[in-house]
C-alpha cells in the first residue's frame, strides 16, 4: 500500500437498496437530451450531436438534503435518470453497450443558473455552474437484475407537491446505449463511472425550505429537501 503524505480523501459511493454500496469514479453528463428541453433553452434540438459536461465525485449525495450553494440567486432542478457501469472500454459497439450497466437510479443535476449563463456568455467552462458539492442529489441504485434495462416509462418532478417536469424515457433523443458507445469514443470507461442522462421540460428555481420528489417509472423514489 503507498504512504500518502496526507491522508486520502475518502471514495465516493452510493446507497444501493439491496444493501453495500456502488463507488463512484466519473460523473458523465449529456446535455439537452430531450427535445422540449433543448428548446426551452434555446437551441434546436435536430441540429445538435450529444455534448457532455463532467461532475465530481463528491458532487453526489444520497443525504436527502441539498445545502443551498453560495454565490447564486438562481439555483435550478432537473431531473434525470442515472446509469452506473460496472465495465468500460473504449469504442463500445452499440450492441454491447447495456452489457456494461450494473444499475440505475434517479438524480437531480442541480444547476447554479445564474452562474452558468454567464459562463455561457463568456464562452467559459459550464463546471461553476454544474459541479458545485452536493450539485446531484440521488436515490439508492437498483440493480439491472431488478430493473431491467429501462427505455420507457414516466420521469417526473414534483416541487412542494405541485408538478414541475414530466417525460417518458422514450423520449430521450440519444438512448443509453448510444449515450454510452458515444462517451467511448472519447474517454475510457470503467466500472464505477455513472452517467446522468438528460432531463424533460420544466426546469425551475428552488428555495431554501422546499421539498423536491423525483420519480422514473420502476426505480427507488427521490425525496430532496433544499437547506
Amino acid at each position: 500500500m503507498p504512504e500518502f503524505v496526507i491522508p486520502a480523501p475518502p471514495q465516493a459511493c452510493l446507497p444501493v437498496t439491496t444493501g453495500r454500496q456502488f463507488p463512484v469514479r466519473r460523473v458523465y453528463c449529456i446535455g439537452r437530451n430531450y427535445a422540449a428541453h433543448a428548446i426551452e433553452m434555446g437551441h434546436d434540438p435536430d441540429r445538435e450531436p450529444p455534448f457532455f459536461f463532467q461532475k465530481n465525485p463528491d458532487s453526489l449525495t444520497a443525504t436527502g438534503r441539498f445545502a443551498y450553494p453560495p454565490q447564486t440567486a438562481d439555483v435550478h432542478h432537473e431531473i434525470e435518470m442515472l446509469v452506473a457501469l460496472q465495465s468500460g472500454g473504449r469504442d463500445i459497439a452499440p450492441e454491447d453497450a447495456l452489457s456494461h450497466v450494473w444499475g440505475y437510479g434517479v438524480a437531480l443535476d442541480m444547476t447554479r443558473r445564474d452562474l452558468q449563463g454567464e459562463a455561457k456568455k463568456l464562452g467559459r467552462p459550464w463546471e461553476i455552474g454544474k459541479s458545485f458539492e452536493g450539485s446531484a442529489p440521488i436515490s439508492p441504485l437498483m440493480p439491472v437484475t431488478q430493473t431491467g434495462h429501462p427505455q420507457k416509462g414516466e420521469i417526473t418532478l414534483h416541487v412542494n407537491g405541485a408538478p414541475r417536469q414530466s417525460g417518458d424515457l422514450a423520449q430521450m433523443i440519444w438512448k443509453t446505449p448510444e449515450i454510452i458507445c458515444y462517451l467511448s469514443r472519447y474517454f475510457e470507461l470503467a466500472a464505477g463511472d455513472v452517467i446522468l442522462t438528460g432531463t424533460p421540460a420544466g426546469v425551475g428555481p428552488v428555495q431554501r425550505g422546499d421539498v423536491m420528489e423525483g420519480r422514473v417509472a420502476g426505480l427507488a423514489p427521490l425525496r430532496v429537501e433544499v437547506i
